[in-house]
């Protein structure tokens, strides 16, 4: 594989980051880090949606202007992902100067291609969504179903993009592509959605919505969501639509993966694509859709009080790294499916697969080769005990990730951990160097840390602070790339000494972690 590109969805600035927003962030970064290990060049992006009616009326409450919100809040986000260890290689915001210019160019190559036309318009508007619902999109209150408020009745005179011109494309492509929609059960809801499509509409009056990118052959109207945020993907990468991109865009389009929240697949799916049909540019490979995180199992939501930060998570358990977070996030829901969060699962899940199963094996495996060995390898110990199910783990890891089953690689390498601690078990080093059986005692050992070099770099991408610390401990390079793994990985000769031994995740709510933390 040479290049791997992979996009998170961009989150509008009218709050602050909530742990819905960091779920996704870490699934991606997850797959980004994954694919470090197998391709020569991986390209992830982020970023912010920052125009629109809510950024104004919030600003104006708040009595201050739109972008100083915007800095305000987009700060946030970035300074969220930081905590947790997100790394993308780029941070897009709607407000970059460079992103206004190739929107306003993209907008005037549609409306030259007779693609956009100008078009009175009354409708119910629903300011959550940023878009236009039928009768049809209510529910039996007459509420947007996302937002639970009434849309409100709005007529104007606006450009709209033909989508319908593109229907039948659209259509196509997705029934010739299986994999472009994923999870497979979302295909059948999109082609549901594109039966009774219709035009959309892509700009605002802006004696009704002032900020946003203004149309360039036409001052008095704004360019709306649909053309301004979405297009970040390729604007993001260097496109331009003289043909003269950069390199960035050559390279990574089209990526690999779009990763959204379900309730935006319709625009993703079917806004998108039309829009990049029109443009003459290749569609993205595949579209991911993940589903809601809830709080003990309720939706969150402002008005119940219980919408949860990443960074609150983290202050109430006292962690010094993300890892604990990143992992049981990226475990908590099953290929699509809504997961949930609870202080209790929580605490389970990490404290059960990364403190006594993985975290367990490699001190008290340590600490034996220390006891009976000095912390000394030797060369006599190397054997292929374990081999061929570590080989193995590490092809079915690699194919969860290519079917983006990330709760299902996270279990494989969980298992081979059991396999492992099962191994100790039933061959019991302790008692092997009781009876002097001094070689066959080494060689349980070796087995076993030859293993958790393998583990830890399988769970690189979940936990890179626990990884790098194994990789410390056993003395390897954590940034290898898969296809270079030997099957003897250990260096013979002195490995680790008494002083270097450490736990490298402790349990939650343990003496040390967690005692004087109050819940999050």
């Amino acid at each position: 594989m040479e290049t791997f590109s992979i996009t998170t969805a961009i989150d509008y600035v009218n709050g602050e980051p909530h742990i819905g927003h960091a779920y996704e962030k870490i699934l991606t970064d997850i797959v980004a880090r994954h694919y470090k290990k197998r391709a020569d060049k991986v390209f992830f992006l982020s970023g912010t949606d920052e125009h629109g009616i809510k950024i104004q009326k919030t600003a104006k409450s708040l009595n201050i202007t739109p972008k100083e919100l915007c800095d305000k809040n987009s700060k946030a986000f970035i300074d969220s992902w930081k905590l947790l260890d997100i790394e993308y290689n780029k941070f897009i915001r709607t407000t970059d100067d460079y992103h206004k210019k190739t929107v306003q160019d993209i907008f005037e190559k549609l409306l030259e291609n007779g693609d956009i036309y100008k078009h009175k318009y009354k409708g119910l508007y629903c300011s959550g969504c940023e878009c236009f619902l039928a009768d049809k999109d209510l529910d039996e209150n007459g509420n947007c179903p996302i937002h639970n408020k009434k849309p409100e009745l709005v007529e104007e005179e606006n450009y709209f993009f033909k989508l319908t011109k593109y229907k039948d494309k659209i259509i196509d492509h997705i029934k010739k592509n299986p994999k472009f929609i994923q999870p497979e059960f979302r295909v059948q809801e999109v082609l549901n959605q594109l039966e009774n499509i219709e035009d959309i509409s892509v700009s605002r009056a802006k004696t009704n919505v002032e900020w946003g990118i203004e149309v360039k052959s036409d001052p008095t109207q704004v360019i709306y969501v649909w053309i301004d945020a979405l297009s970040n993907y390729i604007t993001g990468l260097g496109y331009s639509t003289d043909g003269n991109c950069e390199e960035n865009f050559k390279d990574f389009w089209p990526v690999n993966y779009h990763i959204i929240g379900k309730d935006i697949l319709k625009f993703h799916s079917i806004y998108w694509i039309g829009i990049l049909m029109a443009l003459g540019v290749e569609l993205p490979k595949s579209i991911y859709a993940h589903g809601w995180i809830m709080i003990d199992k309720n939706k969150m939501s402002k008005s119940t009080g219980n919408v949860i930060s990443p960074k609150s998570i983290m202050e109430s358990f006292n962690l010094k790294s993300p890892d604990a977070l990143r992992y049981f996030m990226a475990t908590s829901a099953i290929g699509g499916k809504d997961g949930n969060y609870s202080d209790i699962d929580f605490k389970e899940k990490v404290n059960a697969d990364l403190a006594n199963n993985i975290g367990n094996l490699l001190n008290r495996t340590l600490n034996m080769l220390f006891k009976y060995f000095d912390g000394d390898i030797k060369e006599e110990f190397i054997n292929d005990n374990l081999i061929n199910k570590t080989e193995e783990t590490i092809k079915e890891v690699q194919l969860c990730f290519d079917n983006m089953d990330i709760q299902g690689a996270a279990s494989k390498i969980v298992s081979l951990s059991d396999e492992a601690n099962k191994y100790v078990n039933d061959n019991a080093p302790w008692t092997l160097y009781k009876e002097g059986k001094i070689l066959e005692c080494g060689c349980v050992l070796y087995t076993i840390l030859n293993l958790m070099v393998k583990i830890a770099l399988l769970i690189d991408a979940f936990c890179p602070n626990i990884s790098k610390d194994m990789a410390q401990e056993l003395k390897f390079d954590i940034n290898i790339k898969f296809k270079d793994i030997k099957k003897n990985m250990l260096k013979t000769g002195k490995l680790i000494t008494k002083e270097e031994i450490h736990p490298v995740f402790l349990r939650l709510d343990s003496e040390i972690i967690g005692s004087e933390a109050k819940k999050g």
